[in-house]
């Protein structure tokens, strides 16, 4: 028996490292992909295009302008001069935002009457739109604090000021509230999920195409056999790629790895397995490897969409939550993200490992049993 799986792991190592292109395909295009895709996974806004209506244009309409600048969020690229311009701006897409300061800002505040501020925002994108109006908001009420210490000092005098209440914040896990720490570990999940569906999706299909499934048939080879000749070769791949992606992701975007390595050495072992059994299972559903391709996107789009990766799974109606339960992808990403930015253990992730376990040995076994039926 294990002779003649490892004639089937050299036939398939030979088969897969014959063509320098597979070589690039495997080791250096997943690398590429993790560098394009998590600089580009960011839900941070920064730099943001503003322009300034001051119609005012008093010491205190400029103090609020001052502070926007410096509060390191906001670039401004014109003090717009009148309303068409405004507008103009917000059409073409040159500006993000306008802060709209009207006349008499400053005899309001000095009044002790309520002085109104516009923000102006492009509600395009309404995820960037929201997180401009939350850093306008922090902006405007930290100057408005300002402004009523000040006056309180200036009333009372040397008088004591009443106690204030004071919010202190401590964040766990990602302590400088970065995307791309979160996003990250993600990304590394869709790379290694993405190149094992590729792999193994085209293992037995590509044996029909070629012709050569007819010479295995007439071999003493069994299915057990032959499942396992395709599934360690590109197991192994996949498992140097992880290590791969891993090691860029530490080092290049200095994502922690808070929890243990061992550990996620072995939950994403048994990740690997559930994702070869749903590629193997693919391939021998296909009849070709166009089929297998497109089956493989079919399964994959969806997979990402459900695990986690973009959108909180919680916020999903409750019987798209049940189907989520089916998809390894889900526990991959709570396996890494825990190991990385929690460093929680065993005795949290073990639900996750188990399920992980459960559907490989089932994506695999049904696997084998159809290919099973084609050796009979």
């Amino acid at each position: 028996m294990w002779e003649r799986v490892k004639q089937m792991l050299v036939k398939e190592f030979i088969q897969v490292f014959r063509d320098p292109r597979m070589k690039a395909f495997i080791f250096v295009v997943p690398i590429m992909q993790l560098l394009i895709f998590s600089y580009a996974a960011s839900t941070d806004v920064r730099h943001i295009a503003t322009g300034i209506y001051d119609l005012d244009n008093t010491v205190s309409s400029r103090a609020l302008v001052s502070r926007f600048v410096k509060s390191g969020y906001f670039d401004v690229v014109e003090y717009i001069s009148n309303d068409a311009r405004e507008r103009e701006l917000l059409d073409r897409g040159k500006v993000q935002t306008v802060l709209h300061v009207d006349r008499g800002f400053e005899g309001d505040l000095l009044a002790g009457r309520p002085a109104a501020v516009q923000m102006i925002v492009d509600g395009t994108d309404s995820n960037t739109a929201g997180i401009v109006l939350g850093y306008s908001s922090t902006v405007i009420q930290q100057f408005s604090q300002a402004v009523l210490a000040e006056r309180i000092d200036r009333l009372r005098g040397s008088a004591r000021v009443p106690g204030q209440v004071t919010l202190q914040t401590r964040t766990w896990f990602n302590e400088n509230l970065e995307s791309r720490t979160y996003f990250v570990p993600g990304v590394i999940a869709l790379m290694i999920t993405l190149l094992t569906l590729l792999l193994t999706s085209m293992a037995v299909v590509r044996e029909k195409e070629i012709g050569t499934m007819e010479q295995i048939m007439v071999t003493p080879i069994r299915a057990v056999e032959f499942i396992l000749g395709k599934t360690v070769p590109f197991a192994l791949i996949s498992f140097v790629d992880l290590v791969l992606v891993t090691l860029v992701g530490v080092f290049w975007f200095d994502i922690p790895v808070r929890g243990s390595f061992a550990l996620l050495v072995i939950a994403m072992s048994v990740y690997l397995l559930s994702a070869l059994g749903v590629g193997l299972l693919i391939s021998t559903m296909s009849q070709t490897q166009q089929q297998a391709m497109m089956s493989t996107f079919f399964f994959f789009m969806p997979a990402v969409l459900l695990s986690g990766f973009m959108f909180p799974i919680a916020n999903m109606p409750v019987p798209v939550q049940w189907l989520t339960y089916l998809n390894p992808m889900r526990y991959a990403m709570v396996i890494l993200r825990g190991i990385f930015l929690k460093g929680v253990g065993f005795g949290i992730l073990w639900p996750q490992v188990a399920a992980l376990a459960v559907i490989g040995a089932f994506t695999l076994s049904v696997a084998a049993r159809r290919f099973r039926k084609t050796l009979a």
